[in-house]
C-alpha cells in the first residue's frame, strides 16, 4: 500500500481523501490542527449569531469513519525531509510515499503588528466565535455607557476588505442593526446612538474580482442598507481605539474586523524558490511542487499558472480546491496503474456573494448576472448543499428559516472558555 499524508482537512483535502479512499491500494493519513472540518463561507453567520458553530462544522473522525484505509492525526506540520520521504508532525517523524499540502492560507496583516494585535480576523471557527463575543460585549458596554462619544466608539464597526467576507459581514451587521438592535437594546435607541458600520478598502470597487454589474449593485445596495462604504482607503495602524488610514483620516472604534487579505505559510523543507506571490507554493499542471518529487499542494496554498486564463494563478476559491483535490486523487490512482495523468483544468461555475436579506449577487461563466431576491435564493441553495453532511444541511436550513420569517435568532450568547484549568 502507498501511504499518502494529507496536511489540512479543508475543501481540497477532504475531497481528495474521499476520492482516493475508494482505492484500497492507498493508506491515507489526514493531519489537521483541528479535529473538525468547517465551512468557511458561513463563518460570518456564526460571528453574527445567526448560526451555531456546530451547524457548519463536523468532526473528522466521524466524517471519515466509513473509510477503513483513512486515519486522522491531530497536529501540525513542522518539517519536511523530502530525501527521506519523512514529515515531522508534533515532533514525531512519519514516513510517506506521497505528501499533499492542503493547509489553505492564514490572515495577512501586511506587517502591521498593531493591527495584528488588536484587529478581529475572520479566518477560523475560533475567530468567528471571538468576533461574536466581541460584538455582543461592545453592545453591552455601550448600553451601560453615559458618555455619548464613548458609547459611539463602542458601537462603531470598521470592516477592512470589500471581498465576499467583508461585504457579507457588513450586510449582516446592517440587518442586525435594523431588525434586532431595538428589540435587544431599546436603551441605545432611546439614547439616540446607533451603530455606524464602515466598509473600507484600498481598491476602487466592491467585490473587485466580480463583474461591473456586481460592483454597481453591491455598492448601491450596501449604501442603501446604511453601510458607509469608503473605497481607496488603506489601513495604516490600529491601536484598539482608533483606525488610522494612509491618507491621515481616522475612525474611532473598538472593533476593526480584518478581512483584507490572506497569505500562505512557509514550511521547513520546501525550497524558497518553490514559493510565489503571497507565500503560495508553486506547482505544475499536476499540482506537484516545483523542484520536489511526490510532494503536492492543492487549494488556496497552491500557485498554478499553466492555464493561460489564469497567468497569475487561480483565484483562491472553494471550487478550485475541490476540483484540484479530485483531479489529484485521480492522478495518484492513475500513476499507480501506469496510466496517463490528467492536467488540472478549472471548470468555472461562477461566483456569488450575499449582501443582506433578499439581496445577493451571482455571476455565471456565460456572463449572466443575477441580483436581488433570485440571487439570494440561489446563494442559499448552493451554500446549503455545499455543507459536508445532511445533518449540517438540516440544522442550518432550520435556523435560516426561523431567522428569515422572524427577522431574529436566539444565538446571541457571550460564551467563553473558563480560565479555571481542568
Amino acid at each position: 500500500m502507498k501511504h499518502v499524508i494529507v496536511i489540512g482537512g479543508g475543501f481540497g483535502g477532504v475531497n481528495l481523501i474521499k476520492e482516493l479512499a475508494k482505492d484500497k491500494n492507498f493508506e491515507i493519513t489526514l493531519v489537521d490542527r483541528n479535529n473538525y472540518n468547517f465551512f468557511p463561507p458561513l463563518l460570518y453567520q456564526v460571528s453574527t449569531g445567526f448560526l451555531e458553530s456546530a451547524n457548519i462544522s463536523y468532526p473528522f473522525r466521524k466524517l471519515l469513519r466509513k473509510y477503513k484505509n483513512v486515519h486522522f492525526r491531530m497536529g501540525e506540520l513542522e518539517k519536511i525531509v523530502p530525501d527521506a520521504k519523512v514529515v515531522v508532525i508534533n515532533s514525531r517523524p512519519v514516513q510517506y510515499d506521497y505528501l499533499v499540502i492542503a493547509t489553505g492560507t492564514s490572515t495577512n496583516y501586511f506587517g502591521m503588528e498593531n493591527v495584528k494585535r488588536h484587529a478581529l480576523p475572520m479566518k477560523t471557527l475560533s475567530d468567528a466565535l471571538a468576533l461574536r463575543n466581541h460584538i455582543l460585549e461592545r453592545l453591552e458596554a455601550a448600553s451601560a455607557e453615559s458618555d455619548p462619544q464613548i458609547r459611539q466608539k463602542e458601537m462603531n464597526v470598521v470592516v477592512a476588505g470589500s471581498g465576499p467576507t467583508g461585504v457579507e459581514i457588513s450586510g449582516m451587521l446592517s440587518d442586525m442593526k435594523r431588525d434586532i438592535l431595538g428589540k435587544d437594546h431599546p436603551e441605545l435607541l432611546a439614547s439616540g446612538t446607533e451603530p455606524h458600520i464602515y466598509l473600507v478598502d484600498g481598491q476602487d470597487e466592491v467585490l473587485k474580482p466580480m463583474s461591473d454589474k456586481t460592483h454597481a449593485y453591491a455598492f448601491k445596495t450596501l449604501t442603501e442598507m446604511g453601510v458607509d462604504v469608503r473605497l481607496g482607503m488603506q489601513v495604516k495602524d490600529y491601536d484598539g481605539d482608533t483606525v488610522v488610514f494612509t491618507d491621515g483620516q481616522q475612525i474611532d472604534t473598538k472593533s476593526l474586523v480584518w478581512a483584507a487579505g490572506v497569505t500562505g505559510t512557509r514550511f521547513e523543507g520546501i525550497l524558497p524558490e518553490s514559493y510565489g506571490r503571497g507565500n503560495r507554493i508553486i506547482v505544475d499542471e499536476y499540482n506537484e511542487v516545483l523542484n520536489m518529487k511526490n510532494v503536492y499542494a492543492i487549494g488556496d496554498i497552491s500557485l498554478q499558472t499553466h492555464e493561460s486564463v489564469y497567468p497569475g494563478g487561480h483565484p483562491q476559491m472553494a471550487q478550485i480546491a475541490i476540483q484540484q483535490g479530485k483531479n489529484l486523487a485521480g492522478n495518484l490512482i492513475a500513476a499507480l496503474k501506469n496510466q496517463k495523468l490528467k492536467p488540472f483544468k478549472y471548470h468555472d461555475k461562477g461566483s456569488m456573494a450575499i449582501i443582506g436579506r433578499n439581496r445577493a449577487v451571482v455571476d455565471l461563466p456565460n456572463k449572466a448576472h443575477f441580483n436581488s431576491a433570485l440571487a439570494f435564493y440561489m446563494w442559499l441553495m448552493v451554500h446549503l448543499m455545499s455543507l459536508v453532511t445532511a445533518s449540517n444541511r438540516l440544522t442550518t436550513f432550520y435556523n435560516w428559516l426561523i431567522a428569515y420569517f422572524s427577522r431574529d435568532q436566539s444565538l446571541r450568547m457571550i460564551i467563553k472558555p473558563s480560565d479555571t484549568p481542568l
